[in-house]
């Protein structure tokens, strides 16, 4: 039998210098896929950040646009309308300009009706139903004057579309560029009034309806206008004005709710789905306005 003799542990002394050799290259070879990785995930967050940050300065650069003229025939944040609907015109308010209180007819015989306004609100939409055809009547026969002052309270209300905001700028388009027509069109945002909370009309939706109210004069300029939102910043100043006062040609400080409905300056309070109490209302302030009136000097 042969004995082993101190020769004997170099191969097992060998074997561990290997194992420990090849530990350290897989060390080594960790470190560097450690350091890649983190490059990559650096890299990476990097990437995504920088996207993040292009698309949020996308978002304010396509929102927020220089304040430009309001739209003509609004100079008082309304459009008013006269007999045969047809529009009062006047230029457009610049940006720095104040608004410009329409003149109601001081002997009383003509009924001024104003009306505040947004196209996401139900309550003006009730309104608008009932009461839309008697008032058409009466300012197409003269017997009284309609000014729609349409505003965006409402314009966080749609699921993120703005829908408010947008309707607005659609109707001070119309205003812009086919006066004649803007009591059709606001009829039509009325008949077609999406739920307050849901997306609303898309901008497409609303050139549609625009077409489908009859609209055909400056159609294109219309549409345009619709795509860039073009009276953005009005229909936000014209809403910070009808929310901040005063009121021109009226007792009342401020709007602070829609619709909100002045007849020769006082504010119907009553019931919006009762045309015969409006009426009753209408005729009353007519007649209290009248009877106040300086009389006519005798012939």
């Amino acid at each position: 039998m042969t004995t082993g003799g101190p020769g004997d542990s170099r191969p097992a002394k060998t074997t561990r210098d290997a194992a420990r050799t090849k530990a350290a290259k897989l060390r080594v070879q960790q470190k560097k896929r450690d350091r890649r990785n983190r490059f990559l995930l650096q890299g990476g967050i990097g990437v995504v950040a920088v996207a993040v940050i292009t698309a949020i300065v996308l978002i304010i650069v396509n929102s927020v646009q220089p304040a430009g003229p309001g739209p003509k025939n609004m100079a008082s944040d309304g459009i008013l309308l006269g007999p045969g609907l047809a529009a009062v015109t006047t230029p457009a308010l610049q940006p720095d300009d104040d608004l410009v209180p329409s003149l109601p007819d001081a002997s009383g015989a003509v009924a001024d009706i104003r009306v505040y306004l947004d196209y996401l609100c139900p309550f003006c939409g009730t309104f608008e139903k009932n009461n839309s055809d008697q008032i058409s009547q009466w300012v197409e026969a003269g017997a009284a004057t309609l000014e729609i002052h349409p505003i965006s309270i409402l314009t966080s209300k749609s699921a993120g579309t703005q829908y408010s905001l947008r309707a607005a700028n659609a109707a001070a388009c119309v205003a812009n560029w086919s006066p004649d027509d803007f009591f059709a069109v606001n009829a039509a945002l009325f008949a077609d009034q999406p739920v307050e909370g849901t997306v609303g009309l898309s901008d497409e939706e609303l050139k549609a309806l625009v077409r489908d109210a009859g609209v055909s004069t400056g159609l294109s300029s219309i549409e345009e206008c619709i795509d860039e939102t073009t009276y953005r910043s009005w229909v936000k100043a014209a809403t910070d004005r009808a929310l901040s006062g005063p009121i021109p040609n009226s007792t009342l400080e401020a709007i602070t709710g829609t619709p909100t409905v002045l007849v020769n300056g006082k504010q119907y309070v009553g019931a919006l789905d009762d045309p015969k109490e409006f009426a009753a209302f209408v005729l009353q302030a007519a007649s209290e306005t009248y009877s106040t009136a300086d009389p006519a000097p005798a012939g």
